[in-house]
């Protein structure tokens, strides 16, 4: 089941980018020859006036096709050439180019909205804004280190943590720090953490852990980074305001994520693949949003669709930044560039990005071995 909606979920996300170049397309008078759901090799289409609505055999993503995107003779000079887009004013060129990111950051502020009706599941550490409802705080598991005694004793991220036992001193009212404060009195003995799974608070589980020492601390640790997470909501009227604050908090930490990715590239190599995730990965982190309830869904879709955003923003051939970065240096340069040169970046930079795709598929693969 969890495939099936992986595919809803990243067919729902990319349709989403690609309506926004269509519509905008539409709306500007560029002719549209094609929108398919999935990519080609196509499985049926039907013409509605101009453009061909298709559904295409590979059922991961969609595209739309517009007339003039990748400039020919047909389309700069044929008798359609006024409808191109290569011939429509670079305002113009740079709105259908946006519009895809544009329309992915608007659906995650409709989910965002949505959940805060719900009840998201937010960090509150740092307090909410004034005015929203807190439910159901608890100490949040967000990470576990590989191989710690975290892990091998069954404790997994998105664990709630509800006490600790080791002999007859117990802790119960948890914070980061008591749970920190009270691991570190139990070096190389057994502590029992009771803990919630899969958002079940009538449900609980133990698990046995033996706190170590490591190089980088003298202190006993159990390998694991805890946040305090509750349950915030907003009434109808208000949901969309609160929704637009979290979505550019959360744009703004994509970016900074993507700023210690490519950091990370100089500094570590090929270890910066270990914090990006391809389709495998996705498919994983999607497996574990979907046991947890309809909520974890929808922040997973938020996560993903701002993430993409971000990605086609890079000023990067074939990616929707890469063309509005050939837009900008025909706006300045006040000619267009050689079709056969910017249709052959565009062609390096798609090779490119499949071979990257793979890479991180193969990264994907080994960190589920």
């Amino acid at each position: 089941m969890t495939i099936v909606l992986f595919i809803i979920v990243l067919a729902l996300l990319i349709l989403t980018h690609e309506f926004g170049h269509f519509i905008v397309a539409k709306l500007g008078g560029i002719r549209v020859d094609e929108f398919g759901l999935g990519l080609p090799p196509r499985a049926v289409g039907k013409k509605f006036g101009e453009t061909i609505y298709s559904l295409n055999w590979l059922p991961f993503g969609g595209f739309v096709k517009i007339f003039g995107e990748d400039p020919n003779e047909e389309n700069t000079n044929g008798p359609d050439s006024a409808r191109s887009f290569v011939n429509k004013p670079k305002w113009l060129q740079a709105l259908v180019l946006a519009a895809g990111v544009s329309f992915n950051l608007i659906f995650a502020w409709i989910l965002i909205s949505i959940n805060l009706m719900i009840g998201m599941p937010i960090a509150t550490d740092g307090g909410v804004p004034v005015g929203m409802t807190v439910h159901r705080e608890m100490l949040a598991v967000v990470n576990v280190l590989k191989d710690s005694p975290a892990a091998l004793g069954g404790l997994k991220s998105g664990d709630q943590l509800l006490s600790l036992f080791s002999g007859k001193e117990k802790a119960t009212d948890l914070s980061a720090d008591s749970v920190r404060n009270f691991v570190k009195r139990f070096p190389n003995q057994e502590v029992k953490v009771e803990y919630s799974r899969k958002g079940a608070l009538a449900t609980t589980s133990f698990a046995t852990v033996i706190p170590k020492t490591n190089s980088s601390s003298s202190d006993a640790m159990i390998g694991i980074a805890m946040q305090k997470i509750g349950l915030v909501s907003a009434a109808w009227w208000q949901a969309p305001f609160y929704g637009l604050y979290f979505t550019y908090h959360m744009i703004i930490n994509t970016f900074l994520s993507f700023g210690d990715f490519f950091s990370m590239i100089f500094t570590e190599g090929r270890g910066a693949l270990a914090a990006v995730s391809g389709p495998i990965g996705i498919y994983s982190l999607m497996n574990d949003a979907s046991k947890m309830g309809l909520v974890y869904v929808l922040n997973f879709m938020v996560v993903i669709s701002i993430n993409l955003a971000i990605i086609n923003l890079l000023p990067f051939p074939a990616l929707d930044g890469g063309r509005l970065l050939f837009v900008a240096i025909e706006a300045i340069i006040r000619r267009p560039i050689k079709p056969s040169i910017a249709n052959a970046l565009n062609m390096i930079g798609f090779v490119l990005l499949i071979l990257l795709m793979i890479i991180i598929a193969v990264s994907d693969i080994a960190k589920l071995l």
